[in-house]
């Protein structure tokens, strides 16, 4: 199973004040598969992800939700298909698991309608995909990381949206956690066809992930497609300033770059023939 909408962002161009991020930006992402944007600071992809949402007004261009829009769309219908989980969100003092997951029914809720079987259900559902139903009336301010981001990424199930755009979801947490959450988004795919977008630092991950990886560089995109095509060395030098070595993935034969510092020109592998 896999959804049908489509994102494209087109000649798109983003900035803050004077300052110009993006310029000319043209993106299609993969639907039905998880795409992930990486670059090096201050490259723009968070400024990306937030107008692909809509926070982030254009200066110039559009971005495209099945043809239409998103800067056009009435904020309840966009938030009926895609959603958002910013980083690091801030979590209301005290609230509850299971009051946060709520929250992500409120695009479904009209002047008049009360809370209904289905807003129930949808919650319960998301509360059991994502493992946290046994949390459900902790205060959210008293869980790990991992723990807290299973629940933010609940949230964004309830709200029952085809589109998921996170914003480095693995931020702040140890390497267990990234994989846990990167493990969840990835069931979310393959379980329910759901279109993931999200912006990720670490290369390796992004690639190990990845249907398709985009590498933004000075405002625009410098490569996009699967991950073997796109994680080269000439790639990480140009888009990130460093020398690197990309070898096998000895877990999934995907690339695996590893950076070569000054203290060790010479002692990397042989690249990929």
């Amino acid at each position: 199973m896999t959804t049908d909408h489509t994102l494209h962002v087109q000649d798109l161009t983003l900035g803050y004040g004077e300052r110009t991020v993006i310029e000319g930006l043209d993106l299609s992402v993969m639907p039905g598969r998880i795409t992930s944007i990486v670059g090096a600071n201050a490259s723009g992809k968070s400024t990306l992800l937030r107008s692909m949402s809509r926070l982030l007004t254009p200066r110039g261009g559009r971005v495209l939700l099945d043809g239409e829009q998103v800067h056009r769309m009435p904020a309840k219908q966009l938030a009926r298909t895609l959603g958002l989980l910013p980083q690091s969100p801030i979590t209301p003092e005290g609230i509850t698991v299971a009051d946060l997951v709520g929250r992500g029914r409120h695009p479904h809720q009209g002047i008049l309608s009360r809370w209904s079987a289905a807003d129930d259900e949808a919650v319960a559902a998301a509360l059991d995909t994502t493992r946290t139903a046994e949390l459900a009336d902790r205060p959210v301010d008293e869980l790990s990381g991992g723990q807290r981001q299973r629940v933010w990424i609940a949230m964004a199930l309830a709200q029952g949206t085809d589109l998921l755009l996170l914003d480095e979801p693995t931020t702040f947490l140890d390497v267990s956690h990234q994989v846990e959450v990167l493990d969840l988004l990835t069931d979310l795919n393959r379980a329910r066809g759901i279109t993931i977008v999200m912006v990720l630092h670490d290369l390796n991950l992004a690639a190990r992930y990845s249907d398709q990886l985009v590498m933004i560089a000075g405002g625009a995109v410098r490569a996009s497609g699967a991950p073997a095509e796109v994680l080269t060395e000439d790639g990480v030098r140009d888009v990130f300033g460093l020398t690197s070595r990309i070898i096998p993935d000895p877990v999934s034969g995907l690339p695996l770059m590893l950076p070569i510092g000054r203290h060790h020109v010479g002692s990397a592998p042989a690249p990929i023939s």
